[in-house]
């Protein structure tokens, strides 16, 4: 059993999110502080024993225990015809952006949202199409007025899905699910549904795939899952497409060839097939984890700093909040505050306003580390308030 407690140093290491000073703390991009499971790095020592790393064909084994992890945990059936292998979700996206619209063409989304959505269509030269979440006492709901109106604009062509919704940690209900699926098939929209969150899901919340709702939404959709937030294992760059339909599918698998964005590694897709069949043990222990790192946290701000409001979350590692209500005179400390917080006390944490304009007045923390770290940056962000407060 890996031991979540462990403070370990990844200083050094080409750790994008260690690559600050020595006394910083970063606690922005979503990667975690953790091992893999002993299973994930057996296999990869097998791999790297064997000493040959020429190019690799997707084992049958891949797809297998992909279909097999979904059907235990989520009761969605998915059917072999179905997966595609890519090398990532964010390549996937941008190339399913690239040959599913024309330039100009809108790509609808909500914010707030991941930020490099907003780069995979900018970059695109497609226009982002806002349909903002509604902030209402501490929740987030969806505008379905907003939603419809937009999806049926000439130029809405696709429609990204977060499931579960980073940064906000929303797992979307069935019902939900079900009205965004039969609005975008209304109005011949694609569903994209990045579901790489979904296995971090709180324990009493049932997860539900988008194309399992039903046969409208399948038909209409193309998910991009991965193991690389479930397990560790982001930079091993494994990633699968589920794509029901099969004309949206061939389509798809064309797309992918002409971008050479399916070519496989032996490391990635041996941990993720030895992450889906035998760490399961692993995730269940990581996830009780990060919920109590989760109750540490509104502990502590419900004691130390009762003007901030922690979002309710019930999936991924990280952590929504409103700091808006900090009280101060100085209205520019309060927008500066993530700045200055890592200025100040060496707490890096992402900005809201990177996730979209309602994002402002909120940071994103990454709790995915351990109690003690996060204990660490708990009284860093107590002492960046106190700095704002006294201005």
């Amino acid at each position: 059993m890996r031991d979540f407690s462990q403070t370990l140093n990844r200083f050094d290491t080409c750790s994008l999110k260690w690559n600050v000073m020595k006394n910083e703390l970063p606690m922005w991009v979503a990667d975690m502080d953790f091992q893999v499971a002993k299973e994930i790095t057996e296999a990869l020592h097998k791999v790297l024993q064997h000493g040959i790393f020429g190019y690799t064909v997707v084992p049958e084994l891949y797809f297998e225990s992909i279909m097999t992890w979904w059907q235990r945990r989520y009761c969605f059936a998915m059917q072999r015809q179905w997966l595609l292998f890519a090398r990532g979700v964010i390549p996937a996206i941008s190339c399913i952006i690239r040959h599913f619209t024309d330039e100009g063409d809108s790509v609808l989304l909500q914010s707030p949202v991941y930020h490099v959505f907003y780069r995979c269509i900018e970059e695109n030269q497609r226009e982002v199409l806002n349909n903002a979440l509604l902030y209402r006492n501490g929740d987030y709901e969806i505008d379905f007025e907003d939603l419809e109106e937009k999806l049926s604009a000439t130029r809405t062509k696709v429609f990204l899905l977060c499931s579960p919704h980073n940064p906000i940690g929303k797992v979307w209900d069935k019902e939900i699910l079900r009205k965004i699926g039969h609005l975008c098939a209304k109005h011949k929209v694609l569903v994209v549904a990045d579901e790489i969150h979904c296995d971090i899901t709180a324990p009493f919340v049932r997860y539900i795939p988008f194309a399992s709702i039903d046969s409208l939404c399948a038909a209409h959709s193309i998910t991009t899952l991965s193991a690389g937030k479930s397990f560790n294992i982001a930079d091993l760059h494994t990633a699968c497409l589920v794509v029901p339909n099969s004309d949206i599918r061939r389509k798809m698998l064309r797309a992918l060839q002409k971008e050479h964005a399916h070519s496989s590694n032996i490391f990635g897709l041996q941990a993720c097939i030895a992450a889906y069949t035998q760490c399961e043990y692993w995730l269940e222990s990581l996830v009780q984890y990060i919920e109590e790192n989760k109750t540490t946290l509104q502990d502590f701000i419900a004691t130390h700093l009762p003007y901030l409001r922690v979002v309710h979350s019930n999936a991924t590692y990280l952590a929504w909040i409103n700091y808006s209500q900090i009280p101060s005179k100085d209205s520019e400390s309060i927008e500066n505050f993530c700045e200055i917080l890592r200025r100040e006390t060496g707490l890096y944490v992402s900005k809201g306003s990177d996730f979209g304009e309602n994002g402002k007045g909120f940071l994103r923390m990454n709790l995915a580390t351990s109690r003690e770290r996060l204990e660490d940056g708990l009284r860093r962000l107590q002492a960046g308030c106190h700095f704002i407060e006294s201005r």
